[in-house]
């Protein structure tokens, strides 16, 4: 499970990136994203990156995935969001204050899970009764 920091200039921004990470990165978010004051991502950022941040964002967005950090961040060297996409591992020290301020953070408004929900695939074929395949790869339904 990893934690994920989207920082950016607006909302649709943010809402495209997320996007990109669901459906083209392959990650499953196990959570709705959630508000995130900008000035504090900024300086998490900053932290993680040891050097000064060439923009600051007026808008960010934290969640969690189902896969480690290791797998997020290379799915997510994949695409080309149109925010900045962090990934937040514990061994940083902004990690536990941003995991506490998720619990007290409002729903990011406009978010919609891109991915089914369910076990898996329904298989049809079988006797005419509904079977439910259940498949762990990185591109399958989420949970």
């Amino acid at each position: 499970m990893a934690l994920i920091l989207v920082r950016g200039e607006n909302n649709t921004k943010l809402l495209s990136a997320i996007t990109d990470i669901e459906k083209h990165g392959n990650l499953n978010l196990i959570t709705k994203p959630k508000v995130i004051d900008s000035n504090f991502a900024d300086s998490l950022v900053e932290s993680i990156l040891n050097s000064k941040l060439k923009t600051k964002s007026n808008v960010a967005t934290a969640f969690f995935v189902k896969e480690d950090a290791t797998l997020s961040i290379m799915q997510i060297k994949k695409i080309h969001p149109p925010a900045h996409v962090v990934v937040v591992s514990d061994e940083y020290d902004g990690y536990e204050k941003l995991y506490r301020m998720l619990d007290s953070s409002k729903e990011f408004s406009g978010f919609h899970f891109n991915k089914a929900k369910n076990e898996g695939m329904i298989d049809y074929k079988i006797d005419a009764q509904n079977r439910h395949i259940k498949n762990d790869k990185i591109n399958s339904y989420m949970k």
